[in-house]
């Protein structure tokens, strides 16, 4: 790839990884409308590599402090919200793992178009739309406590980041969505999102690294370490104005970006 793909691919990477508009659209869509090749799986390595770290060094005190509280809580002698939490992320990746690898190859043939796309970015928008307008109407008081979320809320985001797995769907933008729609406030939601994309990186970024260690050939390292850095920059820049954002103007811009984004898919798909 050239150095001004791997640099489009990286900033795409990076800002949509954590905006409610789907990553993966934005990635398969240069190949599916401007008729690029595939990035391949050492870039995706990479752009998973800088997207991680973004997030993790941005949660870094909330990441710590879950690690110290999971430990205590297996040893028995911590009990403190921290410790639950992490205890609701790691099972509500689960359900992404096993969707992830029995419909792979499924997903791989035959929902990587730019006809689902179009469709998924449509349909899950105007439920973010519907969700947001909901949280709007409630009042601060009305919010659930963070701490309230519970096993079974975090469970219900954790399939809704499988349905995900589907292009166009955007991670961030359903797992906020149900969030929304279970009480979260905006900022609880995306937080949750943010925290809950840790695990799900790291399992997919660990899948592309053993495929391109056992599947390919040589690596162009330093396509890996330029995309790497352009995506961790771009993510962290994401996430912080992101939330400054949230607190402003909610989801509506984004929810108009996909409806336009959708039909313009769709007009390019059908004409």
């Amino acid at each position: 790839m050239t150095i001004t793909e791997i640099f489009i691919l990286a900033i795409l990477q990076g800002l949509t990884e954590f905006l409610p508009v789907s990553s993966s659209a934005h990635l398969i869509l240069p190949s599916a409308v401007l008729g690029w090749k595939d990035q391949g799986i050492a870039l995706d390595v990479a752009l998973h590599v800088g997207t991680l770290l973004a997030v993790v060094l941005y949660f870094r005190k909330d990441v710590a402090n879950m690690a110290v509280a999971w430990i205590g809580s297996i040893k028995g002698d911590n009990t403190s919200f921290d410790g639950k939490l992490a205890w609701w992320i790691l099972f509500a990746t689960i359900p992404l793992g096993i969707f992830g690898l029995l419909g792979k190859d499924f997903i791989e043939a035959h929902l990587r178009t730019a006809l689902v796309i179009a469709a998924t970015t449509l349909i899950f928008g105007f439920l973010l739309g519907f969700a947001d307008i909901k949280a709007g109407k409630r009042k601060a008081t009305e919010h659930i406590d963070f701490e309230k979320l519970g096993f079974k809320g975090a469970m219900l985001i954790g399939l809704a980041q499988a349905v995900a797995l589907i292009p166009g769907t955007s991670r961030s933008g359903i797992t906020m969505t149900i969030g929304l729609m279970l009480g979260l406030s905006r900022e609880n939601a995306a937080r949750f999102s943010f925290l809950l994309s840790i695990p799900a990186i790291a399992m997919a970024g660990s899948y592309l690294t053993l495929k391109l260690i056992t599947e390919t050939g040589p690596v162009d390292w330093s396509a890996i370490g330029l995309g790497s850095v352009l995506a961790f920059f771009s993510a962290y820049a994401c996430i912080h104005y992101f939330l400054i954002l949230l607190e402003k103007v909610g989801m509506m811009p984004f929810v108009i970006y996909r409806l336009v984004l959708g039909v313009a898919l769709l007009w390019f798909v059908l004409a």
